[in-house]
């Protein structure tokens, strides 16, 4: 995975971090603390797929074009 990759994945997770540390000290039901959570989780969850998803094009990508280039070679 390139630098930039890891460095978003990183910052994403660092402000699902923040966000759930604020929400576990702030005054409010557990219920509604619960909900907020899980929704911060889902969010971590959407970036890492589309992060994931953008890496496999990115590999597939890289892999035809190896391909290519060896088909030519031979």
């Amino acid at each position: 995975m390139n630098t930039i990759g890891k460095i978003a994945i990183a910052a994403a997770a660092g402000v699902v971090a923040g966000a759930v540390a604020g929400i576990l000290f702030a005054p409010d039901k557990g219920e509604n603390t619960r909900k907020k959570i899980m929704d911060s989780g889902k969010k971590l969850t959407d970036t890492v797929k589309g992060k994931l998803d953008g890496l496999k094009v990115n590999v597939r990508g890289k892999a035809e074009s190896v391909k290519e280039e060896m088909g030519e070679l031979v």
